[in-house]
């Protein structure tokens, strides 16, 4: 074992289980902000979002931020330490959602929408480092697992008090909520989140980079990462699409989303305490979770509220069964000290497929129908399955 490795194997001994909570906290509040605010920007009214145009501007700017800045804070994580970039990240979350809320004109909308986006780009990739640095490699899956949980709660929840605030008392109150929560969660993460120090490393040059990014150890759970995001937010968008051609109102399908996030949030705690335990092994989880959202995929193709029910509850266990493995294997695979790195990485992967799924489907169904849209994800699903053990496959051959 390595000094780093061993640093980081006595941080991880040594952390107590409450200084995982606000981790998990922050968790929530990046998925809660982005789902949240998203799923109410359509309804809103107040001389901002005046067209369909500005609206797509508006959610593009938040998964663009995340997009080009997640990797950047991810290396910055490994440099200075994930902590600081965590509480960084958390405070400016606040200030930024505290902008709309106190200005409340349309061009702070766009500001402040901007500045979510960018923090939300650094303190979750140093959440997700701090949560494989505070647990032994033993124990991964099941901080993950319980990471992934809070997350999906962030999801679930974040359209429906959402919503109920803004109908309630309007935009600028929801964003006074976040601007809230973000600041709490930064004062606990303060108070409880060690202080776990950048590790030594090496010199890394582009090239080196470039080889570790193609590494199947780090493309296989990245790209299942990915798969899995692209089903969840297709799945998120298109049911409701499915529901209301089957004749289903909007309670109905409106159920059928919070299936999928539930069975999301409740497998994935339970595929990380069976990974640590051993009943399961990564690349056989991540296979049968992408052999699962296939299969929920098809029954998207099923005609009437059971169809509908049916997919949901596939996809989201396909999801919930990947989300902890790939991150397990990932938190294993990278080097300690550049954990944020891979991290960032990773979800800039995720952010990919979160938008590359729907945009899939879309141009699928358009060119065809919905049903083609589905079988053509399905199919780059069961495809990647294939894939993934092959190159496991030929990790151990060579390994041997």
């Amino acid at each position: 074992m390595t000094s780093a490795e061993q640093t980081s194997a006595k941080i991880a001994q040594a952390a107590p289980r409450r200084q995982m909570w606000p981790l998990y906290a922050a968790g929530f509040t990046t998925a809660f902000g982005a789902h949240g605010i998203a799923a109410n920007l359509g309804g809103f009214s107040e001389n901002a979002v005046t067209s369909l145009m500005v609206l797509g501007g508006l959610l593009a700017l938040y998964d663009g931020a995340e997009v080009l800045l997640k990797p950047l804070f991810g290396t910055l994580a490994d440099r200075v330490g994930a902590r600081p970039v965590l509480l960084g990240g958390l405070a400016a979350f606040a200030v930024a959602s505290a902008v709309y809320a106190l200005a409340g004109s349309p061009a702070w909308l766009w500001a402040a929408r901007l500045g979510q986006g960018a923090a939300a780009s650094a303190f979750s990739p140093a959440a997700s480092a701090l949560v494989a640095r505070l647990n032994p490699a033993t124990g991964h899956g099941r901080a993950f697992g319980s990471y992934g949980f809070y997350k999906s709660i962030g999801y679930t929840l974040g359209p429906l008090l959402g919503g109920a605030l803004v109908w309630a008392e309007g935009l600028r109150v929801l964003f006074g909520v976040l601007a809230v929560l973000g600041a709490a969660v930064a004062m606990w993460g303060a108070l409880t989140v060690p202080a776990v120090p950048p590790l030594p490393k090496a010199r890394q040059t582009v090239l080196d980079l470039a080889r570790r990014l193609v590494d199947p150890a780090f493309l296989a759970p990245t790209a299942a990462l990915a798969a899995a995001t692209a089903a969840l937010s297709a799945g998120v968008g298109f049911l409701p699409v499915s529901g209301a051609a089957a004749g289903l109102g909007t309670v109905a399908t409106g159920a059928a989303v919070s299936v999928l996030a539930g069975c999301a949030a409740l497998v994935q705690p339970r595929a990380g305490r069976a990974l640590d335990a051993g009943r399961i092994t990564s690349r056989g989880g991540i296979t049968a979770g992408l052999l699962l959202t296939a299969a929920g995929l098809g029954c998207a193709l099923l005609p009437g509220l059971a169809g509908v029910l049916c997919a949901a509850a596939l996809i989201g266990a396909g999801t919930g069964l990947i989300t902890p493995l790939g991150f397990a294997v990932l938190a294993a695979a990278a080097p300690v000290e550049r954990l944020g790195q891979t991290m960032g990485a990773a979800e800039l992967g995720r952010e990919l497929g979160d938008a590359g799924g729907p945009l899939l489907v879309g141009a699928v169904a358009t060119l065809a129908t919905l049903t083609y849209g589905y079988a053509a994800l399905a199919l780059l699903l069961v495809l990647g399955s294939v894939l993934i053990r092959l190159a496991s496959r030929r990790s151990t051959a060579t390994a041997q």
